[in-house]
């Protein structure tokens, strides 16, 4: 018994001795800050440049960055000895993202039924042991990545695509930076303690609040709307954006991991960074279809 109670103490030296030895010392909210900012700051960067330089760039680095989403769940999910067939999953990823850029939401539909039925008979080709438990992991893992993430691409369609874009990712990134910093310095009520610990009620009204203000800015200056329609979509997606965050670390805590990946220092792997904003980007869609007039871009 007191071999166990001491155990936690020691860890938590020990980590803070590796941290100093390093200089790698996390923050507060478990990561190395300085890397993760650069790290945001160049995938930010990459994505304006792909949002200003040409729609089908930007759908492309969607295109890539779900399907590493989708791999990263994948062997998640293995963890918890759920094999979802590969193959069909990434052929759906990209044909759902693409079709519903090109062929809107009648295409998204067929496409996400036809990798539901492609991920039915690749994994029933592999004999029928656990095949229910697989298949239900497989269109599990095409409706929370590939789906979600192809609402994107639909208000990408859009005449005014860029700048709904824009006004999405700016206001769900405002979420991550308003739950951080009023989290940080004055979180005190734990929001979720047994699915996120470090997530408070303090850090969710920083959240919803630059939110708010992204939103009503974003908004006005990007799509001419007005600022109820602003402060809609700003307090919607702080709720989408936490939901999301939230329904990751539940998944990560069920299969008994830390990050779903590795490839973004600071960060952990793409589906750590996509998850406020795949559940955002429905929501997005519909709501700025149905408050914000769609604008009518001049042809060059």
């Amino acid at each position: 018994m007191q071999q166990g109670m001491t155990t936690p103490a020691s860890s938590r030296s020990e980590r803070r001795a590796a941290g100093k030895a390093s200089g790698t010392r996390p923050s507060r909210a478990g990561r190395h800050l300085p890397t993760a900012i650069g790290v945001g700051l160049g995938l930010g960067a990459m994505l304006i440049a792909s949002l200003i330089f040409r729609k089908e760039v930007f759908l492309g680095v969607v295109v890539v960055a779900a399907c590493l989403a989708v791999w990263e769940l994948r062997s998640g999910l293995a963890q918890g000895k759920i094999n979802v067939p590969l193959l069909p999953s990434m052929v759906g990823a990209i044909a759902m993202i693409t079709a519903s850029f090109f062929g809107g939401g009648q295409a998204l539909t067929v496409c996400f039924g036809l990798t539901c039925i492609s991920l039915l008979l690749w994994r029933m080709a592999d004999g029928l042991h656990d095949a229910i438990r697989d298949i239900a992991g497989g269109i599990f893992v095409a409706a929370y990545v590939p789906l979600l993430a192809s609402f994107a691409s639909l208000m990408l369609a859009s005449p005014d695509g860029v700048d709904r874009i824009f006004v999405f990712l700016i206001v769900t990134i405002c979420s991550d930076v308003g739950g951080y910093a009023v989290g940080v310095v004055a979180g005190r009520h734990p929001l979720a303690p047994s699915i996120s610990p470090k997530k408070s009620w303090e850090g969710a009204a920083g959240s919803t609040l630059f939110c708010v203000i992204g939103g009503i800015a974003t908004v006005i200056f990007f799509l001419d709307g007005t600022w109820w329609a602003g402060a809609i979509v700003g307090v919607a997606l702080a709720v989408t954006a936490t939901v999301g965050d939230l329904t990751e670390s539940t998944i990560k805590r069920d299969l008994g991991i830390k990050d779903m990946g590795n490839l973004l220092p600071g960060h952990g792997g793409f589906m750590d960074r996509m998850d406020s904003l795949l559940l955002s980007a429905p929501v997005a869609w519909a709501l700025l279809a149905l408050f914000v007039p769609v604008a009518v871009v001049p042809v060059t």
